[in-house]
């Protein structure tokens, strides 16, 4: 029997009978089959009545594990509601291995160490739900990329809370207010999709000179020029956009004769120097790497979340059961201009797949065979209908 998905999604304004009233949601889809893994996504009306909420949600689904935070708004059942809510995702996996932990996060002589790091050998992907505030996600996944190259982790940074330690994560039947929750996952088909809401213009520039974030010289000559030559040579429309805010896309795998959309890791211009001719940008570079310059706009974001989804979907051996949704605070209607995008542009993709997720203060997703903290992006978990062999 493959994977089972239901979701379930209630206002805010229910207090404890919003979380319970989702679950109910959850489940009902979910009929006789044991709810394996549940997620919970409470918008920050909702936080205070975390602790009940989450009783109340184990009471209905009695899940074998629980995950969940809190939010700046939530995705649920083909709707986002961006600043308030629950919502509510149910998972049967038949034959899957699902291991919930918890990390903490301290400084110790030899810099940031992370406690509570499971043992990820046999995982096959990961959801990491963390507070911005008191985890630093890009640590732990660095060492996730040393020690097991390849494994996606999805999620995304707690949106609602107002501070350090006033954030909710939520584990099994325990409310955190630091540090991170995660889930492991073996034996349960999961598609990652990143889309990084943006589009390249422009040529691609190989970097021939840098030091950590600088770029000194691209395709020889210095970084500054040679970024100012190529939007020259733009339309219009495309100069237009650059002014707004140039970002810089970065290859990941180079091992390719082509790069397309979802080949570079888009990141910042952070600074320029008039003296130097260098450009600062959000990511560690080195000499070689290939880069294209980026644009972001609602229809650029619009364009590349479904082109993504497209591209990692296309050829599934089994239809979609579900996704979970992991979308940045900064794109639905602001980005937009309407509700409901992204959840749509979903449901398109995956022929109307339960989803659920939230509005993040960051997305983590892989691009290439790695994991990265992404802004203004959508990551999503595509869960198929049949369930991998453990």
């Amino acid at each position: 029997m493959g994977a089972r998905i239901g979701t379930g999604l209630a206002s805010s304004t229910g207090g404890v009978r919003a979380f319970a009233e989702a679950a109910e949601h959850a489940g009902e889809a979910l009929g006789d089959a044991a709810c394996d893994l549940a997620m919970v996504f409470a918008g920050a009306p909702s936080l205070g009545d975390a602790d009940e909420g989450l009783v109340a949600v184990r009471e209905r689904l009695t899940p074998g594990a629980l995950l969940g935070c809190g939010a700046q708004g939530v995705v649920g059942a083909g709707r986002e509601l961006e600043n308030d809510g629950v919502a509510v995702w149910a998972a049967s996996l038949p034959g899957a291995r699902v291991e919930t932990f918890t990390l903490e996060a301290s400084r110790g002589e030899g810099g940031v160490e992370i406690g509570g790091v499971p043992d990820l050998d046999g995982a096959e992907a990961i959801v990491l739900l963390a507070d911005p505030y008191t985890f630093p996600v890009e640590s732990f996944l660095a060492g996730v990329g040393a020690g097991h190259p390849g494994v996606p982790v999805v999620g995304g940074l707690a949106s609602a809370g107002g501070g350090p330690g006033r954030g909710v994560l939520m584990r099994d039947g325990e409310v955190a207010r630091h540090g991170a929750v995660g889930v492991t996952l073996a034996g349960a088909s999961v598609v990652p999709c990143v889309s990084q809401g943006a589009r390249p213009i422009g040529p691609e520039m190989v970097i021939t000179a840098a030091d950590g974030n600088v770029v000194y010289e691209l395709a020889s000559r210095p970084a500054l020029e040679r970024l100012k030559e190529a939007i020259v040579e733009l339309d219009m429309s495309e100069r237009a956009l650059a002014a707004q805010g140039l970002l810089l896309g970065i290859v990941i795998d180079e091992n390719q004769p082509d790069y397309e959309r979802g080949d570079f890791l888009v990141r910042g211009l952070l600074s320029v120097d008039d003296a130097s001719g260098s450009i600062t940008v959000g990511e560690q570079v080195r000499v070689g790497q290939t880069v294209r310059m980026h644009v972001r706009d609602g229809r650029s974001a619009d364009e590349d979340l479904r082109e993504a989804l497209d591209r990692e979907l296309r050829d599934l051996a089994n239809p979609p059961a579900g996704a979970l949704v992991f979308t940045c605070n900064g794109r639905g209607s602001h980005m937009f201009g309407a509700r409901d995008h992204d959840a749509a542009a979903v449901a398109a993709a995956t022929g109307g797949a339960p989803a659920a997720g939230f509005f993040c203060a960051g997305e983590i997703g892989p691009v290439g065979d790695r994991n990265f903290l992404h802004g203004f992006t959508a990551t999503v978990a595509v869960f198929t209908g049949a369930a991998a062999a453990p």
